[in-house]
């Protein structure tokens, strides 16, 4: 009975012996132990394998692998602090590539040259007249550039025709530099442009009109360039003016002119104007911001209800011109309509202005821009004078200022009418919508800047002594092109007395055939919506 009792009260399964328990304990230890070392190897060991690979070089960046053949660096990447490169002593540092992303419309191409290939389209041009120097002309020229510009028209004089400025220019692929020789002006009396009513009212003056004629008969030469070039895109561009080409898919001219439809002949876009805050900007591509939006991109009802907070005195709402500046399409019997314009001897060009795109004006960005324009011309300071000189009121006023104030009344002048140093009011027009802040130009040519392109480009010029310099002028001015127009020259209607026998002709032109050269013009004014009682 006592043996039956505990037989009921055993346990119902066998206890293991002591020494089985601690040698299965044991072993579960051991195996877990295992399986974290492992775990711990296992991330360290394949660490030191990538950072091997990485450090021989036989391992891609993953960001890498999503980029195209032959991508680099954004300007300015490989320039860090961080970057091996930055501490290379090669001398193509200055020389640094400029990447490209996995879209062609941004176009940092494969080095300073940012040369095209033969098979981009639209193929487009540039040209301009200028006196200006290296400092001015290369970042306008390279932000066209990286923004699809491909040729260049320069027609140059002054500063800009001097060995040390001129022999850079001519070492840029895709540039044409055209000197303003004796050969060249005796060319310029034989346009038919002098026989012809379009532009005969701004003929025979002095200053700015002399040089709206200069620079039509230029356009009129830069045509027939272009054709033999084979460009489909024409515009003509002072060099203190960028092209802004916001609303395309990308910040592309060439992607906003691809979406062009065929049938237009003309693309107008509206000028923006620089709105400076300082009174020391040296730089004004890399330094202003603020720009005063057209008439054309504005609320009408916005447009004059701030129009005497926008214009602060001044004549007009813009300091300057408000009518913009087009790209034509290369094509038969196509011609200049003065500096802001295209027509056709032939029809009345289909023509479309752009909603969002625009040509920045960097006007009057410089102090200096006051004296600069009082050296330029030889008008007297009064009211009556310059008008003979200049077609703007505030050009009349500026200069008027600048030949008989003193430094410190200039600048206090330059303040009231210039700058825009109050704060409140640039808030209240920023928020209306009058002001903008446009950064993609400052972006682009300071990074340009950084990565060593101008100053690449100015090493890289071959050294020309001064006989080689005269062959090359020789050589560019005997070209198919100039022998086909010409230009025209201060000396034109005062030596030359045949042109009064062949200019009767202008009598029997007919002004409907030869639509009048379009004049910069001011934007609207409050007379021009009778609101002239606005606040």
């Amino acid at each position: 009975m006592p043996n039956h009792h505990h037989h009921l009260h055993a346990p119902l399964r066998t206890t293991p012996s002591s020494s089985s328990s601690s040698t299965s304990s044991s072993s579960s230890h051991s195996f877990a132990s295992k399986i974290l070392l492992l775990l711990t190897l296992l991330p360290v060991s394949l660490a030191a394998i990538a950072f091997l690979l990485q450090w021989r070089g036989g391992i891609s960046d993953p960001a890498t692998l999503l980029s195209p053949p032959g991508s680099l660096q954004f300007p300015g990447m490989d320039h860090s602090s961080l970057s091996p490169l930055s501490h290379s002593s090669s001398s193509s540092s200055d020389c640094v590539h400029l990447g490209r992303t996995s879209s062609p419309s941004f176009p940092y191409y494969h080095d300073w040259k940012l040369d095209f290939g033969a098979s981009l389209r639209p193929k487009i041009c540039v040209t301009t007249s200028t006196s200006g120097g290296l400092e001015q002309i290369l970042p306008w020229m390279f932000y066209h550039k990286v923004i699809g510009v491909s040729n260049f028209f320069l027609f140059v004089e002054g500063k800009a025709a001097s060995p040390e400025v001129s022999k850079v220019l001519e070492s840029i692929p895709g540039v044409k530099v055209i000197y303003r020789t004796k050969e060249l002006e005796e060319q310029q009396a034989k346009s038919r442009i002098w026989n012809e009513t379009w532009l005969a009212s701004f003929f025979y003056k002095p200053c700015n009109y002399e040089l709206f004629v200069k620079q039509s008969l230029n356009m009129e030469m830069a045509i027939v360039m272009a054709r033999d070039a084979g460009m489909d895109w024409i515009l003509h561009l002072d060099t203190d003016e960028l092209i802004h080409p916001a609303g395309a898919r990308e910040y592309s001219l060439r992607q906003l002119l691809l979406d062009v439809p065929g049938n237009v002949d003309m693309v107008i876009f509206p000028n923006y104007e620089s709105s400076i805050e300082r009174d020391d900007i040296k730089e004004p591509f890399s330094e202003v911001s603020m720009f005063k939006k057209n008439y054309d991109h504005l609320p009408k009802d916005t447009y004059f209800g701030t129009y005497k907070d926008s214009v602060r005195g001044n004549p007009n709402y813009f300091l300057t011109y408000g009518n913009g500046k087009a790209a034509a399409r290369i094509q038969d019997h196509l011609r200049p309509n003065g500096a802001h314009r295209w027509h056709n001897y032939m029809k009345t060009p289909t023509e479309i202005k752009l909603e969002e795109a625009a040509v920045l004006h960097y006007t009057y960005a410089k102090f200096s821009d006051l004296t600069s324009r009082r050296d330029r011309c030889g008008c007297k300071p009064t009211k009556e004078d310059v008008k003979r000189c200049f077609m703007l009121e505030f050009d009349r006023s500026a200069f008027i200022i600048a030949s008989t104030a003193t430094e410190d009344e200039m600048m206090k002048w330059y303040h009231e009418h210039v700058v825009w140093g109050d704060k409140d009011l640039k808030i209240k027009l920023l928020r209306k919508g009058i002001l903008t802040r446009i950064y993609s130009p400052m972006v682009i040519i300071q990074s340009l800047r950084e990565s060593g392109v101008f100053s690449s480009v100015i090493a890289s010029a071959p050294t020309l002594s001064k006989e080689n310099f005269l062959l090359s002028i020789d050589s560019s001015n005997s070209s198919r092109a100039v022998a086909s127009v010409s230009l025209p020259s201060r000396k034109i209607g005062r030596t030359k007395e045949s042109k009064s026998t062949t200019r009767k002709v202008l009598d029997f032109e007919s002004a409907v055939l030869h639509e009048v050269a379009v004049p910069p013009l001011s934007p609207p004014g409050l007379h021009d919506n009778g609101l002239n009682s606005l606040s």
